[in-house]
């Protein structure tokens, strides 16, 4: 468990590391949990703004029904397709509804920013686009996990099975 640990420090981003990972990447994995307990992931665009991931989710989504009932969430951001290349960050806590729901460009000063970003990043738009059937959920983590097997001095092979 010591060598574990050991080798989680050494592959952990740092923070620019991970603010940088987190503002180039698009993709993020959603997990929810549902009423019954069942969990439930998808996949969904995002923008990261330093301190917060911001969720652009369809309000008719079971995410969102999920969401509505449970606010616990984890998100997993990763990219890289050779074992050594692996590359990503996990991050946890309690969504928070932010704007009308569904959002159709209502102002809302909280959202001026992450709506930029978001819009720039995946649209190539200055504003973003409303179509009344999605909303805003943001993430302040509660928890960070990262890790980089760039960083490893010789890439190990996964273990066989």
């Amino acid at each position: 468990m010591a060598e574990t640990q050991r080798r989680g420090r050494r592959i952990m981003m740092t923070p620019d590391e991970r603010d940088a990972f987190l503002t180039e990447q698009r993709t993020c994995r959603v997990a929810t949990v549902s009423p019954d307990g069942t969990p439930h992931a998808s996949t969904l665009w995002f923008a990261w703004d330093g301190s917060a991931l911001w969720l652009y989710s369809i309000t008719r989504s079971r995410r969102w029904a999920d969401l509505r009932k449970d606010q616990r969430i984890a998100v997993v951001v990763d990219a890289g397709e050779q074992y050594g290349d692996l590359r990503g960050v996990e991050l946890s806590g309690t969504a928070e509804f932010v704007g009308e729901a569904p959002r159709t460009g209502e102002p809302c000063a909280e959202l001026e920013a992450p709506e930029r970003l978001f819009a720039r990043k995946n649209f190539g738009m200055e504003e973003m686009p409303h179509d009344g059937r999605h909303a805003w959920a943001r993430l302040t983590p509660d928890a960070i996990a990262s890790w980089d097997f760039r960083k490893l001095a010789s890439p190990q092979q996964p273990p066989h099975s």
